[in-house]
Parts: structure tokens; C-alpha cells; sequence
């Protein structure tokens, strides 16, 4: 797998990836490979690594952003936080939620437990999470949903899917009936980063052909399938 014909936007500060599902943003405690295993090949002339500047879970797969220096890092860094980044993701709910579209406005807070370990819930107390979502298409029991969320809580969208509209993400291993062999089916769609002078950074990773595989089209304005 060469993430270096993966990339769907590069210019002389960042750099944007479709990430493969099943691939870790961060080491994982067992030692197996993971985008740090690959930055090496995404220096494209620079002496230093690119640097991932958010987060994607492992089986997520899509747009991923890499700054190319510490300056351009900290300036996307400041972005993300303060919300000044368009993202859309698409998803496949293990059913029908009822309505075309809407905005779920739900808390989270992490809870962790010996047996289950951690995982993030709804709560009145926890920290604002707002998403908005349409869904765009029915197959076989299951919808496809374009989310758009406003924070970046972790587990935003999958505990979304599940407390705000009553269905989890298919595959989904802790919020959903996914066993260790499913993958989440979440795609992160769409990226688009403002820059002060420079024009924005805008990436658009193409449809999942495990979304394909499960008989959904790409949506009207995404990208089409890999290959």
C-alpha cells in the first residue's frame, strides 16, 4: 500500500491523504504499522516527516490532513480548534432513520468501565457536540448519510448515529454489532481549510468502494469510486 498515490492535495505547507480504512493515525500498543510507518514516503522533496494534524479513527477511512512544517502545523492545529474547518463525512446506518435530514445537538463525556473499558455517551454535562445530516440514499434496510459536524468530539459521529438518530454506524465494533472482522463504514468526504492569503485547501476523497460493494452509488457532487 503506497500512500504516496493517495494524495488528493499538495502544496509547500500541507498536505492532504485519502487515509485507508484500517490504518491507525497513531501507533497502536501491538506494535503493528501505522500511518507513522508511511510518513516517509509523503516527504516529497522535504527533509522533515509531515505531521498529521487531526485525528481519523482506524477504520475511518478519507481525508486526512498532514502539515509539512511545525509553523503550518500549528496554524491548522488552531483551525480545528477553533472550528474554522469544513468537514462532511458519509455513513452507513444499520437502518432507517426517520425525516431527510437534521441537526443532532448532543453533549458527550467519556465513560469508562473495567469490564467494557471506555466509550463516549450523551450527556447533558459533557462537552457541546453538534452534527447536521441528510440522508441521501436506502439499500437493503440501510441508509447512506452525509454528516456535517460543527465540533470534533471524539466518537462524534458514531455516537450521533446511535443516541441522536436511533442507529448506529454499520460495523461499528463498540456502538454498533460489529465483531472484530467488521469495519466502521464511515468516510471522511470532504476537507476544506481557509487560509488567510493562500487560496483554501479543499480535498475530496473518492467513494468507498466497501460502500460500493454493499450496492450504494456515489452521492451528486462526490467523488467516484477509486480506480
Amino acid at each position: 500500500m503506497l500512500l504516496s498515490d493517495r494524495v488528493l492535495f499538495l502544496d509547500g505547507e500541507a498536505l492532504v491523504i485519502d487515509k485507508p480504512e484500517g490504518l491507525p493515525v497513531d501507533p497502536p500498543r501491538d506494535g503493528s504499522l501505522s500511518l507513522e510507518n508511511h510518513l516517509d514516503s509523503l516527504r516529497f522533496g522535504f527533509k522533515r516527516w509531515p505531521l498529521p494534524v487531526h485525528r481519523l479513527d482506524r477504520d475511518t477511512s478519507g481525508c486526512l490532513l498532514l502539515a509539512r512544517n511545525p509553523k503550518a502545523h500549528g496554524r491548522f492545529t488552531r483551525a480545528f480548534e477553533g472550528r474554522a474547518v469544513e468537514k462532511q463525512y458519509l455513513a452507513i446506518l444499520d437502518g432507517i432513520p426517520e425525516g431527510e435530514r437534521g441537526t443532532i445537538d448532543l453533549p458527550l463525556a467519556k465513560v469508562s468501565t473495567a469490564e467494557a473499558g471506555w466509550r463516549m455517551v450523551g450527556d447533558a454535562k459533557g462537552k457541546p457536540s453538534v452534527s447536521h445530516w441528510e440522508k441521501l440514499a436506502v439499500v437493503d434496510g440501510r441508509a447512506l448519510l452525509r454528516f456535517r459536524p460543527e465540533t470534533g468530539r471524539t466518537h462524534q459521529l458514531r455516537v450521533h448515529a446511535l443516541e441522536g438518530l436511533g442507529f448506529a454506524i454499520a460495523g461499528d465494533p463498540v456502538y454498533g454489532a460489529g465483531t472484530g472482522r467488521d469495519r466502521t463504514l464511515l468516510h471522511a468526504e470532504r476537507l476544506v481549510v481557509d487560509r488567510d492569503v493562500k487560496p483554501p485547501i479543499i480535498a475530496e476523497a473518492p467513494f468507498p468502494d466497501r460502500f460500493a460493494a454493499l450496492g450504494f452509488a456515489a452521492p451528486e457532487g462526490a467523488a467516484p469510486t477509486r480506480g
